[in-house]
């Protein structure tokens, strides 16, 4: 039988595409986790498991002179009543807010194995305890006396604080991070002395500069200490527009040992590093031989951290050493700034350094206003109350008499003395004690020291200027509770600039002789060889390219396509053996030619190919890092380069296959750190053949044969402008055209 109530289930369901549900639904969420989850209140610097944490604490009666309870106490407080979520996530927050490496200045005073900068994990909730530290009091003074708002907590049964009064810049002194929806906040801790004395030139100057006050907060406090790095510039670009970083380094000390020996001490490694993956990492690199310059690691850390660096040679320079390091592993890390936070409208966006305090001074006054009418309502109540006894000692017999006689005493007495309800039940509470002589004398005392007050109150409420006197002298008190024993940890510092390979500092100097055959067979013999000694060659190979060298010097190789190749002095084939082909050791094509050899010293070179172009090239922008080389010399079409020579002079003199040759100024010619270059010399036919660099003062020299070198003085007949065809050389110039 059909049921007439049965309604179609269909009739209920609101249509809408899966997109829209989808986006609503992920904007619930995101929002969510912005507000109530990752971003702190620019306010008080706490997020919502944090306020609600120390809330809790604050029931529980856990002040700083109080004792310890059970950290599952105070778990179970804050789950059951305040915040919806799982028991770990919570007492994970409320481990972080006792660990005195994570937190500059601690929240949570805590008893047991809370955790460690090794990474160590705290031991159970129900095996540790806690109790709040006196920057948890300064954060909650003033919470009862009607100074922040509350609201309503998720089941409806109690309520909780939306933010706290904040005696404390706990924003920038603690520190925040968190990652929302697209969204993310890091905000390294600072010294709160630098922070006060910021503060209160805020008050003064409220629209002062960033840098002005910077000469207060000159950088992120981190609890662990350490080097801060980072140019001034920096830091002033990072505090101007609320985005940024910090480099920061480990510090460290050199401890002698007998013998002329030395070791590294780190005491002190950067913020939120773990000791023991650092040091982890640390041998993992020195078992890889990725850390040449150490010989061994050790962690000799008791109460202080002490980590032990023994070095691989007693001749590296400590500073050396540690730049290495530095470069290589978390001894130098970079804490990033992004002072997004919510706003006093629960808005989340970046702020600089000014707004930030001013936020926090703003909430400050704000408290300040709502605790003075706080407290001016319990004054006119009090005041209302004592007058209702003045009037019992003016007629304390018939007060007595209708308190004895009348069925209904509190309405009698409202109508006989015209009294207000809460002074007729106040009379009618009053014990008997209290009416002798003395006690009438220290109500009138009491009466007059409220209105006192209450003149003074009001008086605050009317004058701003008042206010921030006040609030200027609460913040002084709190400097000064800090300025006994509290200092900065993180030093300022400049980071060395030290230009260094960490692979070739060990390298042992010694003078080699560097042979390159003309099939390009190169070796490194020991000892600096005549340069004309007849060395032995493999069979169908011969003379090619000799140079004086040593092991610590890169060497260049110009070859005819216009690219150097660099090879380290150390690792060139040694023994008396025909070597290796270069192009085991470089990328060089079989069919590219070398025409010199260089060292990579503090100079500048002139290259030229057979188009009669070239350039000036400094030698350091020609070394390369990779096997591939650089190409410096652009070459078109066929053309190769046939031509290098060090800038030792004020002249250039270039010659053709044609044997035409012309002199001109070097300062005719551009330095560039790669390119076709500009034309030395014109040619009809031929092309370039040599180019060399000579002092005007002693004249131009080139190899005569035999041995000889001949100077030609006077070459006033072959100078002329860059770009000339050029005259025929003087009489004995080699054949074929070359000057070494």
């Amino acid at each position: 039988m059909a049921n007439d109530t049965y309604t179609n289930p269909g009739e209920h369901i609101d249509q809408t595409s899966f997109s829209d549900a989808l986006s609503e639904r992920y904007l619930a969420y995101a929002l969510s986790t912005i507000t109530s989850r990752s971003l702190p209140d620019v306010r008080d610097g706490l997020k919502p498991v944090h306020r609600r944490l120390l809330f809790a604490m604050r029931q529980l009666k856990l002040d700083p002179g109080q004792g310890f309870k059970k950290s599952a106490r105070v778990v179970g407080d804050v789950m059951g009543k305040f915040h919806p979520h799982g028991d770990a996530a919570i007492y994970d927050a409320m481990v972080r807010l006792a660990q005195e490496f994570a937190m500059r200045y601690r929240l949570v005073d805590g008893q047991g194995n809370f955790g460690n900068i090794d990474g160590d994990n705290a031991a159970a909730m129900r095996y540790t305890e806690a109790r709040m530290t006196e920057v948890a009091r300064l954060l909650l003074d003033g919470i009862d006396e009607d100074s922040v708002d509350f609201r309503p907590t998720y089941d409806g049964e109690s309520e909780e604080p939306v933010l706290l009064p904040a005696g404390f810049p706990n924003l920038l002194a603690n520190g925040a991070q968190g990652i929302a929806v697209g969204m993310a906040t890091s905000i390294p801790p600072h010294n709160v002395i630098e922070l006060a004395d910021a503060s209160l030139h805020l008050i003064k100057h409220p629209n002062a500069s960033i840098d002005t006050l910077m000469q207060y907060v000159k950088g992120p406090d981190f609890p662990t200490g350490g080097l801060l790095v980072e140019p001034a510039d920096s830091i002033r670009d990072a505090y101007a527009t609320g985005r940024g970083g910090f480099r920061v380094r480990a510090r460290w000390e050199i401890e002698k040992e007998k013998g002329g020996g030395w070791q590294i001490v780190v005491t002190e490694i950067p913020y939120q590093v773990q000791k023991s993956r650092l040091i982890e990492r640390l041998a993992e690199m020195l078992n890889a031989k990725k850390l040449p310059v150490l010989a061994d690691i050790r962690d000799e850390s008791a109460e202080d951290l002490r980590i032990v660096l023994e070095p691989k040679s007693r001749r590296l320079e400590p500073e050396i050493v540690m730049e290495s390091l530095f470069k290589l592993s978390d001894l130098e890390t970079r804490v990033p700034l992004n002072l997004n936070v919510l706003d006093a409208t629960g808005r989340p966006g970046v702020m600089d350094l000014r707004g930030a305090l001013n936020a926090w001074l703003a909430h400050r006054q704000v408290v300040l206003q709502r605790r003075a009418h706080f407290r001016l309502g319990k004054i006119a109540h009090r005041l209302e109350v004592l007058e209702g006894y003045l009037i019992v000692y003016l007629n304390l017999d018939e007060v007595i008499a209708i308190i004895r006689e009348s069925e209904h005493p509190r309405d009698a007495l409202i109508a006989r003395f015209d009294l207000t309800e809460t002074q007729a039940n106040a009379i009618l509470d009053m014990r008997l004690r209290s009416l002798r002589r003395l006690e009438e004398m220290a109500l009138r005392t009491e009466r007059d020291n409220l209105v006192a007050e209450q003149a003074d109150l009001q008086n605050l409420l009317a004058n701003e200027d008042l206010q921030w006197k006040k609030i200027a002298t609460e913040i002084k008190d709190m400097k000064d509770s800090f300025a006994k024993h509290d200092r900065r940890r993180t030093t300022l510092a400049d980071a060395p600039e030290i230009d260094f390979d960490p692979t070739e500092i060990l390298v042992e100097r010694e003078p080699i002789t560097i042979i390159c055959s003309a099939k390009g067979w190169i070796r490194a013999m020991k000892g600096h060889q005549e340069l004309d000694s007849e060395f032995k060659f493999k069979e169908g190979d011969g003379p090619g390219l000799v140079l004086h060298a040593e092991t610590t010097d890169k060497i260049l190789l110009f070859a005819d396509n216009g690219r150097f190749y660099t090879l380290a002095g150390d690792r060139l084939p040694r023994g008396r053996g025909f070597g290796e082909p270069v192009s085991l050791l470089t990328d060089l094509p079989a069919d590219i030619e070398i025409i010199t050899l260089l060292r990579g010293v503090a100079g500048k070179m002139l290259v030229a190919a057979s188009t009669g172009h070239g350039l000036i090239v400094d030698m350091q922008s020609a070394i390369a890092q990779t096997r591939s080389g650089k190409q410096i010399l652009n070459l078109p079409g066929d053309a190769r380069a046939v031509a290098c020579c060090m800038v030792d002079g004020d002249m250039v003199a270039s010659v053709g296959v044609n044997r035409k040759l012309l002199a001109f100024p070097i300062s005719e010619l551009p330095e560039m750190t790669r390119g076709r270059g500009v034309i030395l010399q014109r040619f009809k036919d031929g092309g370039l053949a040599d180019v060399t660099v000579y002092h005007s003062d002693k004249g131009l020299s080139w190899q005569a044969g035999g041995g000889r070198t001949r100077t030609e003085t006077d070459m006033s007949n072959w100078i002329a402008k860059r770009a000339g065809a050029g005259k025929l050389p003087p009489t004995g110039f080699p054949r074929p055209a070359k000057f070494t």
